[in-house]
This record gives structure tokens, C-alpha cells and sequence, in this order.
């Protein structure tokens, strides 16, 4: 299977043991992804509280480059680069106005044909029979809580994936290579991914409240589709224990750690000791 790929800013430079477990997990699966030529940021970040056109110009001159590729499917692991790309096509599709002012700004022809899909999708795409053939080891020691955040099922208009508010297409994939996914209540509450920076405190707050209410339902690590997520979590368990007197010492894995684990793949090729905090593998 081929998918085109967006690896957006993150996964090429602060989040490399993401792109890394993915590109494993991915290799180990028969998947091969073709990078967007000459991609530029999609603007996540700022730009749409800056100014709208070009919230929709950044992330539709990717649009137009997966389409002068002949790209279908284009996986950008990261929600944040994920969401500003489907918003981008759905407003190319909606106006012809907008799809020719936009086309003329990026200057490429841009239709918004191609679809963009995230991590869970990716494994959907693959199937679930063909990843569990490929399984050596059974994750039955783990309980994970399967944390989606803000950004994967929202909005649930234009992303149209999973149940907005209780999905549960992770726990799915986990639970038929025998992990025990909790059931739980945080699993679409914000992190403060973007605050992680800018206001460390609230970030602090909002990730004791998700970690502290996996842990009272049962679980031993959280999993993570997500790279601010999984950075928020992992690394501000040092400052809660700091300041909220809270030791957790949870693991927090990206998805592909998990799927990795579970068809083979060594911790060390996944990265899991760049984590914060340690991979619990017994």
C-alpha cells in the first residue's frame, strides 16, 4: 500500500520519535508514504487567527502539490496539520470562487479532490486481519487510556471521523491485539497543546486532570495519536510532580508504538527512550 504523506513542520523536527515509530510501524507493514514535493507549513499556528485567505492558502498549496502528484490519500499524522488541510479543501469545494482565487494565490490549480486521513485511519486503510497476522507479541499487559484530544474528532461536521464525543476507534484496533483499553472520561478534553509555551501552568492543570482520571480508571499508560499530546502529557508529568506533589510515572505512547510493539518492532527503532517518561514493556 502507497499513501502520500504530509509530515508538516513537527514530525521533521521536534517530533522526529513520532515520525520515526510511524515510518517503522508503517515499513514493518508493507506501507510505503511519498512525501509532498517542496510541502511548506499549513500555518496551524497562527495564521488563521492572522488572517483567513491565507489560514486557506497555506494548507490548500499542499492540497494543489498532492494533487499535481496524483496523490488520492494524503496521511498528516499531525490533527493540527490534519485539521487546517480538510478545512482548506472543504472551502475549495464549496465556492468555485474561493478554488480559483485560492488556485491563483498558490499558484498551482487546486480542486480539493484529496482526501487527508490521520494515524487511525491509516491502520483502518491497512486492516485490521493483515496487522494481526503480522503479530508476535500480545499487548495483554497493557491497559491503556486511549486519549484523542481535541483535535481528532473535531469538528465532527468537516472531519466527519469517529464519535465526536466518545469514540472509539483506537480501543478497537488495541483491544483485538489483546490490550485492555479503560473506559474513561478525559478522552476528548484538551491538553492545552497550544498553551504548552505561553501559559505552562494551565497546561500543567489540564494534564493532571487527564492523567489523574486514566489512572483512577484503571490504566498504565495512555496512548496518543497525536505529537502535542503526546509531549504535553510525557513531559509535564515532571512539573505536576513538582507542583501538584502528584507522582505518575505513566507511559505515554503514540499508536504506532503500541502497533509496533505488538508486530515486533524493537523499543529502541520505535524511540520509546526519547520518552520523558520510560516505557513500562513488562
Amino acid at each position: 500500500m502507497k499513501f502520500g504523506y504530509y509530515p508538516g513542520c513537527a514530525l521533521h523536527g521536534s517530533s522526529l520519535d513520532y515520525e520515526s515509530s510511524i515510518r517503522a510501524c508503517l515499513t514493518k507493514l508493507n506501507v510505503s508514504l511519498e512525501e509532498l514535493n517542496d510541502w511548506i507549513c499549513c500555518g496551524s499556528t497562527a495564521a488563521h487567527s492572522i488572517n483567513q485567505k491565507l489560514s486557506t492558502a497555506l494548507p490548500a498549496r499542499n492540497l494543489a502539490i498532492a494533487e499535481s502528484m496524483s496523490l488520492t490519500e494524503v496521511f498528516a499524522p499531525c490533527p493540527l496539520c490534519s485539521m487546517q488541510l480538510i478545512k482548506a479543501r472543504e472551502s475549495i469545494k464549496a465556492s468555485d470562487a474561493v478554488r480559483k482565487e485560492i488556485s491563483e494565490i498558490v499558484e498551482l490549480p487546486v480542486s480539493g479532490t484529496t482526501d487527508i486521513i490521520n494515524l487511525i485511519q491509516i491502520f483502518q486503510r491497512i486492516g485490521f486481519d493483515k496487522i494481526l497476522a503480522r503479530q508476535t507479541k500480545k499487548l495483554d499487559a497493557f491497559k491503556p487510556a486511549c486519549y484523542y484530544g481535541c483535535l481528532l474528532t473535531r469538528p465532527p461536521k468537516m472531519l466527519k471521523f469517529d464519535d465526536c464525543e466518545h469514540p472509539s476507534s483506537m480501543e478497537t484496533l488495541l483491544a483485538k491485539l489483546s490490550a485492555q483499553p479503560v473506559d474513561w472520561n478525559y478522552k476528548t478534553e484538551c491538553c492545552g497543546a497550544g498553551l504548552t509555551l505561553c501559559d505552562a501552568e494551565s497546561v500543567v492543570e489540564l494534564s493532571n486532570r487527564i492523567i489523574g482520571n486514566a489512572v483512577k480508571h484503571g490504566a498504565n499508560c495512555l496512548v496518543v495519536a497525536c505529537q502535542m499530546c503526546q509531549m504535553n502529557l510525557d513531559m509535564r508529568q515532571q512539573d505536576i510532580e513538582k507542583k501538584l506533589k502528584i507522582q505518575y510515572n505513566i507511559p505515554i505512547y503514540y499508536l504506532s508504538d503500541l502497533v509496533g510493539l505488538a508486530i515486533g518492532i524493537d523499543a529502541k527503532e520505535l524511540n520509546l527512550d526519547r520518552h520523558f517518561v520510560p516505557a513500562n514493556l513488562e
